[in-house]
């Protein structure tokens, strides 16, 4: 039997509070279903008629238009608490010692960022949910440009806003080319079979959302640039983009596939990642 190394046993003992920890996890597995739904959307968009390629909003309208579609709303909006109160977490208590310096602030604010989009996206599951509104729209990155250009200095903040979305999506796709990601895991509670597919899913998977996270900051600069908050796009923007280029359907197809490894990858984090404070698991 595999002996646990020190390193592992504080990570261990150093793990979030039970209720953290389990909301946390729960979040993952949640966001892991809405890429996995989106992965799917665009693999029917891309192979056949039948789909269509949409962000994480058309995937919950998606759900909502599903045999027990309400039920399976009320538990995304619910989990996506879970992973926002973990975002913040990691962006103010700083539990993965991500630092004060500058690669640090930008990955804390990267979270912040994250948790505040994850928040209109649990709002917008509710409202599904309850009927008492859609999940947002494709057009929510349309209205955040809109609203930051209106800002004093607003065009310089809708700038900042898309070189920070595309050094994350840089940052993911380095860490799926390098396999870091698998840093996170307690891979001592793993086996083998398990440890293959985190590997596997997590490497593909964020590879494909690192470069459609890249573009969509590019349409960030773009609306900077033109002054033009039409030109916002998000991660169905991205991939209708995608699609119209040459050998479009063939691109579509293969980060339909990174997508829904993307959601397995998330999925698994939420069973084996580490949550602790004041060490990165390594």
């Amino acid at each position: 039997m595999d002996t646990i190394s020190k390193t592992e046993a504080k990570n261990k003992m150093k793990e979030a509070k039970p209720w953290v920890r389990r909301f946390g996890r729960f979040g993952y597995m949640t966001k892991g279903v809405v890429y996995g739904m989106i992965g799917v959307l665009a693999a029917l968009a891309a192979f056949g008629p039948r789909g269509d390629t949409t962000g994480a909003s058309g995937a919950l309208q998606s759900i909502s238009e599903m045999p027990f579609g309400e039920v399976v709303l009320w538990i995304i909006g619910i989990g996506l608490i879970g992973y926002i109160v973990w975002d913040f977490i990691k962006a103010i208590k700083d539990p993965e010692n991500e630092g004060t310096d500058a690669k640090g602030l930008i990955k804390r604010t990267g979270y912040f960022i994250s948790g505040i989009i994850y928040a209109n996206l649990a709002f917008g599951a509710i409202k599904l949910a309850s009927h008492t509104g859609n999940a947002g729209g494709g057009d929510s990155e349309k209205t955040i440009s809109a609203k930051l250009m209106e800002q004093p200095f607003g065009v310089w903040l809708v700038g900042i806003v898309g070189a920070i979305i595309i050094g994350y999506g840089l940052y993911e796709l380095l860490s799926g080319i390098k396999e870091k990601f698998m840093e996170k895991f307690k891979t001592y509670e793993m086996n083998d079979k398990e440890l293959k597919v985190a590997r596997i899913s997590g490497k593909i998977g964020l590879i494909a959302r690192g470069v459609v996270l890249s573009m969509v900051g590019f349409f960030f600069i773009e609306t900077a640039y033109t002054h033009d908050p039409n030109q916002s796009k998000g991660l169905g923007g991205a991939l209708d983009e995608m699609a119209s280029q040459p050998y479009g359907q063939f691109l579509l197809a293969m980060v339909a596939i990174g997508l829904i490894l993307y959601g397995i990858y998330q999925i698994i984090r939420g069973r084996y990642q580490h949550m602790n404070f004041g060490n990165k698991g390594k």
